[in-house]
């Protein structure tokens, strides 16, 4: 491979890389390949799956111990795919906040920690419930809700 900067050829190993591209200051790649130019000092990193990649990143973070810091805020909001308003929309509270939670000059309370671990949790296995209707719930609802039920072999199934 040959560097895009100055033409020389590049050398390629695998190393331990830092990846600072997802936001946050201590996620390492282990054993990647990265191809480096002895000439320049130029390199790039091969980074396979990227999106698989982000997931899994995800789903550590939420598991996390402790509260959310405003870096993984930002990240688990752009990898759940909103933008600032979207995200406050869905969480109930002011553009403002969120930007106050992802700069650290709030941090983020408890429960609307729990609602967006929960959030990115539910992402990938539920199908069957949009998470736009999490900003309906203080909407008033105009009539009595209503569910019917049927039994359906071993388990049960909603029904019009």
């Amino acid at each position: 491979m040959k560097c895009l900067s100055c033409g020389a050829t590049m050398n390629v190993r695998r190393e331990n890389f830092k990846y600072g591209a997802c936001g946050l200051p201590y996620v390492t790649l282990v054993g990647v390949e990265v191809h480096r130019c002895s000439k320049c000092g130029e390199f790039e990193v091969a980074v396979p799956r990227s999106e698989d990649l982000h997931r899994v990143i995800a789903a550590n973070v939420a598991r996390k111990r402790g509260r959310l810091q405003a870096a993984e805020v930002r990240f688990l909001r752009k990898w759940l795919g909103w933008s600032g308003a979207d995200f406050a929309e869905r969480m109930g509270v002011s553009a403002e906040t969120v930007s106050r939670w992802e700069t650290g000059a709030q941090q983020m309370g408890a429960t609307a920690d729990r609602l967006l671990r929960l959030m990115v949790a539910s992402r990938a296995p539920q199908r069957d419930y949009s998470l736009d209707l999490l900003k309906e719930i203080d909407v008033p609802e105009r009539k009595p809700f209503r569910l019917g039920l049927q039994a359906r072999g071993r388990g049960w199934r909603a029904v019009a």
